[in-house]
């Protein structure tokens, strides 16, 4: 599972965890819940049915499967699975009582998403050596403030269902995700509301019992002072004839007002890498591992999603 607060890049680094999960000749599946085809367009594929299909290859002979999963599709799935139903679930829908139903009780829409995932990772493929369909399955999640009312399927059915078909999926559901099987990431980057919600999201997690996994910390970027010149930076003490020097030796005529917005621009810097330290320090303190990922100046295309992907290797977040 991968949470993150909007903007993070948790949609990104979701679809690099699962390049990295498929390379050496592995099947996964990339899943998404929260019907925006944000797999599709990472990937640079068209969107995505109620189908699983094939949307990347990875390296060592691997495959990436994407689904963007639907909760009246689910819905209709689950009755024709269990009760043979289907074509009732069809007129159902056509009067709008699925969605009144998933509308009145959110909790049992995300039974039904959770539950597709969890028949996804359980289902048995004798074909293969693995024995199930897939190695690995990745959810693109929905967002941190959320994430552990999502995946607490079984507390919020509870007043809905104490017995029943619904209440059995949704325990079912929680014995594959409390299980040593699962994680739940958290991507984030170095700001500080990010990084609260990170560490909300995680202390959230871990009191419903589900298993905490890494953090990653996305759009990083290398500082480009030294300790020294960062602290004197900070301080607006910069030698300003060294300044002038440098702009010089680029070829460009200093001015006075060129040498001072050198200044303002060198003191945000310094303000910047020492407010990221900060963060790092921060998320350190959670107890859970954590990973970095750089930024990408140009903004991630598929050759990105494969290049983060090998970062996450290289980094043994994936082994």
């Amino acid at each position: 599972m991968v949470t993150g607060k909007g903007g993070t890049g948790k949609t990104t680094v979701a679809g690099a965890l699962a390049v990295a999960l498929a390379t050496g000749g592995h099947r996964v599946l990339l899943t998404e819940v929260e019907g925006r085809q944000q797999i599709a367009q990472l990937f640079e594929a068209g969107p995505l049915p109620y189908a699983e299909r094939k949307i990347a290859s990875a390296p060592g002979g691997g495959e990436v499967f994407g689904l963007a999963i639907d909760a009246d599709e689910a819905l209709l799935e689950y009755l024709e699975m269990f009760y043979n139903l289907r074509r009732a679930g069809k007129a159902l829908g056509r009067i709008g009582a699925i969605d009144f139903a998933t509308t009145v009780a959110p909790g049992v829409r995300d039974v039904l998403l959770t539950g597709k995932v969890k028949e996804a990772v359980n289902r048995p493929d004798g074909a293969r050596e693995a024995g199930r369909a897939y190695d690995a399955v990745v959810l693109d999640a929905p967002p941190t403030g959320r994430i552990a009312r999502f995946l607490n399927t079984s507390a919020e059915v509870a007043g809905l269902a104490k017995v029943g078909p619904i209440r059995a999926q949704a325990d079912s559901v929680m014995a594959v995700l409390r299980s040593a099987a699962c994680a739940v990431h958290f991507v984030t980057v170095l700001e500080e509301m990010p990084v609260q919600e990170t560490l909300d999201g995680i202390a959230e997690v871990a009191a419903a019992d589900l298993p905490v996994g890494g953090v990653v910390v996305n759009m990083t970027r290398a500082p480009v002072l030294g300790a020294r010149d960062a602290a004197r930076a900070a301080r607006r003490a910069l030698d300003l004839e060294e300044l002038a020097a440098g702009v010089k030796e680029a070829g460009l005529a200093p001015t006075p007002e060129m040498v001072e917005m050198l200044v303002l621009e060198t003191a945000g810097h310094a303000r910047r890498v020492a407010l990221e330290a900060e963060q790092r320090e921060r998320l350190a303190g959670a107890g859970a591992p954590v990973y970095e990922l750089p930024l990408i100046a140009d903004g991630v295309d598929v050759g990105g999603v494969y290049q983060l992907a090998e970062l996450l290797r290289a980094s043994r977040m994936v082994g």
